[in-house]
């Protein structure tokens, strides 16, 4: 990845991770700008495979994601603040970037579990979610305390996890080529 590229990934993430964190929100303009620059900025450096390559990487996250914001599990601006980070690293790098941020997300929740006394009930619903969607249900639907429009259930501000996991990313990505 280009510097432009990784500056461009590291600033909108920690301003989307500075938002979530505050506000429990991902503002649309900072989510837009993204994906605009990052199919500008693809294009311009790899014209027609940038290009590709950016669209891509805006449209495999949505594909992933759409799926568990309309299940309750996740919030539109995660969605689409995944999707400007792929429109920036591409289909590849994003792939990558969504492993590193399931981790930094389960270590958060863990940490959050702890903090609040609770991590024998954040396991339960953890095991009662991967049963409801092993059957194709929403979980959400039956149990109220996994949707994340719930105000009673624990919400981790998932732009933070997004943001480890991007910068945890370039930081083994810089690792690996020394």
């Amino acid at each position: 990845m280009p510097a432009i590229l990784k500056f461009a990934l590291v600033a909108l993430v920690v301003t989307a991770a500075v938002y979530d964190f505050r506000f429990r929100r991902i503002p649309n303009w900072l989510n837009l700008s993204g994906v605009i620059l990052g199919l500008g900025l693809n294009t311009l450096l790899f014209a027609g495979h940038g290009l590709v390559a950016a669209s891509l990487g805006t449209l495999l996250p949505l594909a992933l994601y759409i799926p568990l914001y309309l299940l309750r599990a996740m919030g539109a601006g995660d969605v689409k603040l995944m999707a400007a980070a792929g429109a920036i690293a591409g289909p590849q790098n994003w792939i990558r970037i969504l492993i590193c941020t399931a981790l930094a997300g389960g270590v958060i929740a863990i940490a959050v579990a702890l903090r609040n006394r609770q991590l024998q009930r954040t396991l339960k619903n953890v095991v009662v979610l991967a049963g409801e969607l092993t059957r194709f249900h929403s979980p959400a639907a039956r149990h109220e305390v996994l949707d994340v429009k719930n105000k009673r259930s624990v919400r981790l501000p998932h732009g933070v996890a997004i943001a480890a996991g991007s910068l945890a990313f370039l930081l083994l990505n810089v690792a690996g080529h020394h």
